[in-house]
């Protein structure tokens, strides 16, 4: 005789992550700060770096017109939170000890003002992001994951050299609009999202999505998804809280492997 198979455990007893909740400000600017690291260093990992360009900002949660920002000439793979610097609207450094990159005070200044729901942003130079931006082109309904960003990203479609001009930096904002991310021609990508987590999932998985297009195209010709399909998986995938739940995996591993981050 054969045993019974076991009881299914009941649903309030399984884990599942959801983002955090603080009692203090105090919890939450260093949560930011903490998540903010993580993503810095798996973009790292991920080879966006490209020499000092490529930025991660966090607004602080009390001081909600100053964010906080990976310093100018460190490397994605050695940030550190006591490395990060703490900038005011102005551009100012308020906190921490080393220059801010003036293209992400640029840039990311004029998005966190336009987009108050924004608490992160992420912009690099990744191979595949600035490739696919060199043909001025948007992201097509090639894959399921790239269904997230269907008719919810935008072409900047200029350039004028590096951006250090905070009037260059509004009108990326203006062509972000109120899109989850914009393609900056002849540039690269610039995600955003209401936290961290969900900014730097976002730039990864659109990242991956602009190989996948250019892939595609480079085989053959690519089958479409329908609008009605993509519209509907966009609905399934597209919001920052499904973008925090897929990012969570590769935040374990930079975790588990890199103790130091938190110093």
């Amino acid at each position: 005789m054969t045993n019974p198979p076991p009881a299914p455990v009941p649903m309030d007893q399984l884990q599942f992550a959801l983002p955090q909740t603080f009692a203090t400000v105090e919890e939450e600017r260093q949560h930011r700060k903490e998540r903010l690291v993580v993503a810095l260093r798996l973009f790292g990992r991920f080879g966006f770096e490209e020499g000092v360009a490529g930025h991660i900002t966090a607004r602080d949660p009390e001081w909600t017109d100053h964010f906080w920002v990976n310093p100018f000439g460190m490397s994605f793979k050695h940030i550190k939170v006591s490395d990060l610097i703490l900038v005011n609207h102005e551009g100012q450094v308020v906190a921490g000890r080393h220059h801010v990159n003036q293209a992400a005070f640029a840039i990311h200044a004029q998005v966190h003002a336009a987009r108050p729901d924004v608490v992160a942003a992420a912009h690099s130079h990744s191979v595949h992001g600035k490739t696919l931006s060199s043909l001025g082109e948007l992201l097509e309904p090639l894959t399921q994951d790239v269904c997230a960003f269907y008719e919810d990203h935008a072409l900047f479609d200029d350039y004028t050299g590096v951006v250090l001009d905070v009037e260059e930096g509004r009108r990326i904002a203006k062509a972000l609009a109120g899109h989850k991310a914009v393609i900056l021609r002849n540039h690269g990508l610039l995600t955003v999202g209401d936290s961290v987590d969900a900014a730097a999932w976002w730039f990864i998985t659109m990242e991956r999505s602009c190989q996948v297009q250019l892939l595609a195209k480079a085989a053959g010709k690519p089958v479409h998804i329908s609008h009605e399909n993509a519209v509907v998986t966009r609905e399934q995938l597209g919001n920052d809280l499904v973008a925090w739940i897929n990012y969570q995996p590769l935040a374990q591993q930079a975790l588990r492997t890199e103790p130091d981050m938190f110093e």
